[in-house]
């Protein structure tokens, strides 16, 4: 399983397909720049995401649930699928996203 550390260091060396084994329950990852990476079917349920770097981040069908993306940038995003009904929101730039459909 992957932790937020490790995430961050295999960002930096320039990986971005970082959706395999990444449980990040409860991870601390604000203000980190994630831009363009591959997070998809990835477990962020309750991750501290705020200022974060998510433009471009591919986010399909992510756990999202208790998140906190105040103030993050997921400008053109992939967020299809992902579980965002309790996820802080606030602030966050969601320009040009995909945003999962809404069920009836």
């Amino acid at each position: 399983m992957m932790d937020a550390r490790e995430l961050i260091l295999r960002y930096a060396d320039g990986e971005r397909e970082l959706s395999k084994g990444a449980d990040l329950e409860c991870a601390n990852l604000a203000g980190v720049n994630l831009s363009g990476a591959d997070l998809s079917g990835a477990w962020l349920f309750a991750a501290n995401l705020a200022g974060a770097n998510l433009s471009r981040v591919n986010l399909r069908g992510a756990n999202l649930g208790l998140a906190d993306l105040r103030g993050a940038d997921l400008s053109y995003a992939n967020l299809e699928g992902a579980d965002l009904e309790t996820a802080n929101l606030e602030g966050a730039s969601l320009c040009g996203c995909l945003l999962p459909s809404r069920r009836k």
